[in-house]
């Protein structure tokens, strides 16, 4: 079995060295421009182009993340990118889902009680006293119920908040109000007091955190966005919060990262930022869940995480 790695980042040294680990006796090395000998199975993350045109002799490509939307990207401007033959396999949860649950519950009950708010007054030296949210009212609803919103969605609805889901094939799931298609979005939508975002990226979700998803909300509503940056236009929430429909809004994902200095999100007094954190590729569950996969394809044996290369996920 030959195995080709590549990421751009700097810890691409430590990566082989886990994975050279896990997997004796397989013929692994980093890719670099010029390689062209053979390879049965690619593990990368944001490749080139040019690492996967043309290599009709890889059997998959394991993305070092869930979202394969960079990769996708690279198919849809060049059509043929993607070997014929490969299957496209995601990570599945390696630890992400619990990371995305602490922070999704950090943001929604920061909110709950107004801890936003009291920032605010500390700055100014004031010592006001606010009525919390009602916990029973404090609808959230969570867009995106794969492994990730599903366990977002669970934990949210055993803290006793109202939980409401949207996907977009009709689910199923324990204490949570599920919504799917087109034709119930607004349903979901409606008199939401937070809304968290977990879609995939896709052609058919960039751009739906918007004006017109905005105004379906309770107005002084909350926004969570930790799926990609792509999916919120920017100026619409701006525009949101000048007008009082979203009272603050925490993004953790943009569509330029890092976030430009002077963009203003940065000093805008109502949306938190933090860089991309929400749920970190954890290396050791990461490479593991890997090898397991690759010991399965040269048994033979079906593996989870294959992407529908026309869906998106």
């Amino acid at each position: 079995m030959k195995v080709l790695f590549y990421t751009p980042q700097s810890d691409a040294d430590v990566w082989l060295h886990d994975l050279s680990r896990v997997l004796p006796g397989v013929d692994l090395r980093e890719w670099h421009p010029g390689d062209n000998a053979p390879a049965d199975v690619a593990v990368v993350w944001k490749p080139p182009r040019e690492m996967l045109a043309g290599r009709d002799d890889l059997r998959a490509i394991f993305n070092l993340g869930a979202g394969v939307d960079a990769i996708l990207k690279l198919e849809r401007e060049h059509p043929g990118t993607l070997p014929r033959n490969a299957q496209l396999v995601r990570l599945e949860d390696t630890g992400m889902a619990q990371q995305m649950s602490e922070y999704v519950m950090h943001a929604v009950l920061r909110y709950m009680r107004r801890f936003d708010e009291y920032d605010r007054l500390q700055a100014e030296q004031r010592w006001h006293v606010l009525e919390p949210h009602a916990r029973e009212t404090f609808t959230v609803g969570v867009l995106g119920l794969g492994v990730l919103g599903s366990h977002v969605a669970t934990t949210l609805a055993a803290a006793g908040f109202p939980v409401r889901g949207f996907s977009r094939s009709a689910r199923e799931i324990d204490g949570v109000a599920t919504f799917a298609g087109e034709a119930q979005f607004d349903a979901f939508l409606d008199g939401l007091s937070v809304l968290v975002n977990l879609l995939p990226h896709t052609p058919d979700t960039h751009g739906v955190l918007n004006q017109r998803s905005f105004s379906k909300l309770a107005r002084g509503a909350y926004l969570v966005n930790i799926a990609r940056g792509a999916h919120l236009v920017e100026q619409d929430l701006l525009v949101a919060l000048e007008q009082g429909q979203i009272a603050a809004a925490t993004l953790d994902v943009f569509v330029e990262e890092p976030l430009p200095s002077q963009h203003p999100f940065w000093t805008h007094p109502r949306i938190s930022i933090t860089p991309h954190i929400s749920a970190l590729t954890l290396r050791e569950e990461s490479i593991a869940q890997i090898a397991r996969k690759i010991d399965a394809l040269m048994r033979g044996e079906p593996i989870g995480g294959i992407v529908d290369i026309g869906r998106g996920y």
